[in-house]
């Protein structure tokens, strides 16, 4: 296990900067995910850890040690792809014991190892199997068994889960997360899906444009996003935003409705956000909702309108539908309207 640190990172091609002066401290056995839109420098990051994009400018530190010059082989890491990287002709046993044979290392060491990795991933019924024998899952941890027997101090997730389908990914969301949990190992791990993020980190990197926007846990970035791009990308559904001015201890919108806030102190012009499920059906409500569509989930109704001319979608656990073309009063507690400055999207506070 180890501790990562990024000290002022760049990445540059050619006079084209993607990744900006970048400082980043992952703890010993923190499990970090790094998120953000497609272009944002995240996988770019990733492998500037590994080795295999060299660093421009900046220090990265692995276990105390610098670790710029080191090749990837000797920097005690080991990355789990997007696609599986698996040899077809080979057993399972054969992919997961590839890196040991060929370092040489011990063979009794090597089986022991297997045999460790088989157990943690549910794969000792299927060592003897090729890998067009299994299934999207079953692939991904084989790949992810083919790490484990480095033994590394870091392990390096890039987007792992994207090409399987939606049940897989929810399952092999948990067996990653339990992965850690039983090997405590530091893991650095790169998606665009935020519920990924959400659901498996103890600390989200919210990255934009070669970036750091946001560093927090889960929770601290849905609650108190720092400024709208992290509002907007943290949260499905994502937030709904209405232009507005403060007067006081009310955000004016647009259409004139007064919607109740703690007073920031002046009055301004304002991105006034709103999380689907904090709204609230309300006959006194200020807010007035015209529904467009409604999509009925089970548990939830998911309600998509407009407010002030604005699109929203509105969350109601209920079992009330409304039609389209009707109007909803609704209303919003003061603590879930969540402010922002119009011009630069940085986050209000309120007092």
């Amino acid at each position: 296990m180890a501790e990562l640190v990024l000290k002022d990172i760049s990445k540059r091609y050619g006079t084209h900067e993607v990744i900006r002066s970048l400082s980043l401290s992952i703890n010993d056995g923190e499990f970090v995910v790094l998120v953000g839109p497609s272009g944002c420098g995240k996988s770019t990051l990733l492998r500037m850890i590994a080795g295999l994009e060299e660093i421009s400018g900046g220090d990265l530190i692995i276990a105390g040690a610098r670790a710029n010059d080191i090749s990837p082989q000797k920097r005690d890491t080991s990355m789990v792809f997007q696609s599986y990287a698996l040899f077809p002709h080979m057993t399972v046993r054969e992919n997961i014991s590839f890196g040991p044979r060929v370092r040489g290392e011990p063979k009794e060491d090597t089986e022991r190892r297997i045999g460790r990795a088989a157990e943690i991933l549910n794969l000792k019924d299927y060592l003897d199997r090729k890998p067009g024998q299994l299934s999207g899952g079953q692939r991904q941890r084989v790949a992810m068994g083919r790490a484990i027997v480095r033994d590394p101090k870091v392990f390096l997730f890039d987007e792992p889960l994207s090409n399987l389908d939606a049940k897989l990914r929810i399952q092999m969301r948990t067996e990653i997360k339990a992965l850690h949990q039983k090997l405590g190992t530091t893991i650095v791990y790169v998606t665009h899906d935020q519920i990924e993020a959400m659901t498996m980190a103890d600390r989200i990197v919210v990255m934009n444009g070669g970036n750091i926007e946001q560093v927090g846990t889960p929770l601290e970035l849905y609650d108190r996003p720092t400024n709208k791009f992290v509002a907007g990308f943290i949260g499905s559904p994502a937030m709904s935003f209405l232009d507005a001015q403060t007067e006081g201890a009310f955000a004016v919108l647009e259409d004139g409705s007064r919607l109740p806030i703690s007073a920031t102190g002046q009055n301004r012009y304002v991105t006034v956000g709103i999380r689907p499920e904090c709204y609230q059906r309300d006959a006194a409500g200020p807010l007035s909702l015209l529904v467009e569509v409604v999509e009925p989930t089970g548990p939830e109704i998911h309600i998509f309108g407009k407010i002030a001319g604005a699109d929203v979608r509105v969350v109601l656990r209920d079992r009330d539908l409304p039609r389209p073309g009707e109007k909803l009063r609704l209303s919003v507690p003061v603590e879930h309207v969540h402010l922002f400055d119009r011009e630069s999207g940085v986050r209000l506070q309120a007092g």
